[in-house]
């Protein structure tokens, strides 16, 4: 239930799932976390990303806890989310409306692995992992794994919601990832 929203040719080339295993490949940010709670267990992460981490283990505990109603009360009045092969869905009213599933028969659990702060300190985002078990019609297990990234933007009372939230899902085990395998690339000979 992640979701993701850029400009659509940003978006075609960011969600490609061998571009976003080239990125975490190059980027500074990649290394899991596992333990977000102080700056001694965590020293080359900024006090702004250790905040926003903070946040998004807020917010997955609440929605682990209280389902679709939880989730959809930490997303901003003009919020946006965007998720695979679906328009995207505008305003928190929206959001909930979709955000309608009980914690008993769905579990959406996220682990932020890098982020930022914007300079200004009142916006930033962070990306990760995520996962989504549902409970078919025979009572097994189905679960959907995936990448994210929030946008959080401090609002004017203080509070921090989500402004955008976009997930796609996992790539398939075996990407072969190269500049040919990204959308609209033109396929060069070895």
């Amino acid at each position: 239930m992640r979701k993701f929203l850029l400009p659509a040719a940003l978006s075609l080339a960011l969600l490609s799932p061998c571009a976003i295993h080239a990125q975490t490949a190059l980027d500074q940010l990649a290394t899991p976390q596992t333990n977000n709670s102080s700056l001694l267990t965590q020293p080359t992460l900024s006090p702004g990303v250790l905040f926003l981490f903070d946040l998004e283990k807020k917010f997955a505990q609440t929605t682990l806890e209280g389902g679709g109603k939880a989730f959809a009360s930490w997303f901003a009045d003009d919020a946006v989310t965007i998720e695979n092969k679906q328009a995207p869905t505008i305003g928190r009213a929206a959001i909930a409306a979709g955000a309608q599933w009980d914690p008993k028969q769905y579990q959406l659990k996220w682990t932020p692995q890098g982020g930022q702060m914007l300079p200004a300190g009142d916006a930033g985002y962070t990306w990760g992992h995520y996962e989504g078990t549902a409970i078919d019609a025979q009572g097994n297990p189905v679960t959907t794994t995936g990448r994210y990234i929030t946008l959080w933007k401090k609002q004017a009372d203080g509070s921090w919601k989500v402004a955008l939230d976009a997930s796609n899902e996992e790539p398939p085990a075996s990407c072969e990832c190269s500049v040919n395998s990204l959308p609209g690339a033109t396929p060069t000979k070895p």
